[in-house]
């Protein structure tokens, strides 16, 4: 044997015993809102063929809804045959090739949960099932893009990396409003909003359902507010300018849901862990109920369902066939809407006419109030208290404050952070979702000529990321009173669903990372880096999203 021979045998003969190295996987975890909590791992779990998902189901309609939503999903996209297995009575133990979940009572916040992934299974643990569900949508989030597709992608490999996630939201009520009055959604489009709430962990979604330019939800105690208060004649082309000059467009334009409609999408909502927070405006905004029925105002009427956008001086008069008015269109509602929250507005109310109108002003002599912002606030009371009767809680925006504050009203703090603050010093709730972070109508760029028409303002992403709900200076205590934020998107200038969701989407990830995640695990630049693999989902979902803010 020569020298060389014998030295590449040497080599040979040593690399046979020498171990493996192989260069590790690099995960990537791109979860909007960011888990509290992940510890990366290595490896992946791949669903495949036989793949089960084990979970205590049982006849727990709630638990079902959770672990369908991962299940959904993979029916639609895949062509895995994964199945539902129910282990109620806890006989299947954990094992190879399962999504394993179970409740368990040491987990006290209902939408917390714990995921450990390994390259065998998913185990996830929740203390309810709202917790399980926001698991299956940290999965669906870790999935390829092509989850997301309905209709079945073709060599996709089904795989999620490796990691233990410990989660739970930092705040319990987070929230999104849509206006559904100025421009009308239907049912489709809000079940398609709803879908998206949920992909992000939001649980809550206020429908703005009365104002000025429509009357939007079915009372079949007073049929008129559909049949005339629903539609206007003239919508304005353009933005407003106060004063006018004004353009129509001389179309009649409307729409609104029926109770079932309202059913379905309360229902709808449900299986997504969204509950539904109904808006019927009061006393202000009231044009549209007004043209319906013109008696309840101070004035008499008459009145045309409003085409312009603006707060208006004919409201609601405090006379007791108005209470009488709103208590009936309240059972109604409540009937509907099962959530503990009714939103009253309370909001933008004038107080000309109260000012001009007799019994208004009886009114206030005979309550020994000081003036019309007292009167509001017994309005407001008396609402109240007939909310408080059927188990339920009144919200209003900040507005309610003014003239003193009804006794249980949950105040939703929009035109900053003040209302809010004064609120949670009362010992009231308060949800906060200011102008300068949470309204989704503002433009995104400050390249206005080449965005879609908005209300004006300037709310960039990075501005909805730095929202914090809870403003300093408040005490632990009076901390504890703030529920969580909320975005709202107003419609006057936004008709199209391809606008809404431009509007949107991204924004709204950085609103869920706003209420879900640890304020010390916020982090704007590793936010925009996980974005970039949601925005894949939001493309495979085929969402018109903004690109104004990721240059």
């Amino acid at each position: 044997m020569n020298h060389i021979n014998h030295c590449l045998l040497v080599v040979i003969c040593v690399a046979l015993f020498l171990p493996v190295t192989v260069a590790a996987q690099t995960n990537t975890y791109n979860i909007v809102p960011k888990p509290a909590k992940l510890t990366p791992r290595q490896g992946q779990f791949v669903f495949d063929a036989e793949t089960q998902i084990i979970a205590p189901v049982g006849n727990d309609l709630d638990m079902h809804n959770a672990v369908f939503s991962l299940l959904e999903r993979l029916l639609l996209s895949t062509s895995l045959n994964v199945k539902i297995t129910d282990n109620s009575d806890g006989s299947i133990k954990p094992g190879k090739n399962m999504v394993y979940c179970r409740l368990v009572r040491s987990i006290a916040n209902k939408e917390a949960y714990k995921m450990t992934i390994t390259n065998d299974r998913i185990e996830v643990e929740a203390g309810a099932p709202a917790g399980i569900f926001y698991a299956m949508q940290t999965i669906r989030q870790l999935l390829p893009p092509e989850i997301n597709r309905d209709a079945h992608a073709k060599n996709v490999v089904w795989a999620v990396p490796c990691a233990v996630i410990e989660d739970e939201p930092r705040y319990p009520y987070r929230g999104m409003l849509l206006d559904v009055c100025r421009h009308f959604s239907d049912v489709t489009a809000v079940k398609h909003y709803i879908d998206k709430l949920a992909f992000h962990k939001i649980n809550r979604f206020q429908m703005h359902l009365t104002d000025d330019q429509g009357w939007r939800i079915e009372i079949k105690k007073y049929p008129k507010l559909t049949e005339i208060g629903a539609w206007r004649d003239r919508t304005l082309v353009g933005r407003y300018v106060r004063g006018g000059p004004f353009l129509y467009k001389q179309e009649r334009y409307g729409g609104y849901f029926t109770q079932e409609q309202i059913k379905e999408i309360v229902d709808y909502a449900k299986k997504k862990f969204v509950t539904v927070i109904p808006e019927i405006e009061m006393p202000g905004h009231a044009v549209a109920a007004l043209t319906a029925y013109p008696e309840l105002s101070c004035t008499g009427g008459p009145f045309e369902v409003e085409g312009r956008w603006g707060i208006f001086n004919d409201v609601y008069c405090p006379k007791e066939s108005t209470f009488e008015f709103f208590e009936n269109v309240l059972a109604e509602v409540m009937e509907l809407f099962p959530s503990e929250f009714i939103h009253i507005g309370g909001d933008e109310c004038p107080k000309l006419r109260w000012k001009n109108c007799y019994h208004c002003q009886m009114k206030i002599k005979e309550l020994g109030l000081k003036d019309e912002h007292e009167l509001q606030s017994y309005f407001i009371t008396r609402i109240e208290k007939f909310v408080n009767s059927k188990g339920r809680r009144i919200i209003g925006w900040e507005e309610i404050l003014e003239g003193g504050l009804a006794p249980n009203a949950t105040v939703m703090s929009w035109r900053g952070t003040e209302g809010g603050i004064a609120a949670a010093k009362q010992g009231h709730d308060v949800i906060m979702t200011p102008t300068s972070h949470c309204y989704f109508d503002y433009y995104q760029s400050q390249d206005r000529e080449n965005e879609p028409l908005g209300i004006g303002g300037y709310v960039p992403m990075e501005k909805v990321y730095s929202f914090d709900p809870t403003p300093e200076g408040l005490s632990i205590a009076e901390a504890k009173h703030i529920l969580g934020g909320q975005c709202n998107l107003w419609r006057e200038y936004i008709n199209a669903e391809s606008h809404v969701e431009y509007m949107l989407f991204p924004r709204l990830a950085a609103l869920a990372e706003a209420v879900w995640t640890p304020k010390n695990e916020k982090n704007y630049e590793n936010y925009m880096t996980r974005l970039a693999g949601i925005l894949k989902h939001y493309e495979a979902m085929n969402i018109n999203y903004s690109r104004s803010n990721l240059k």
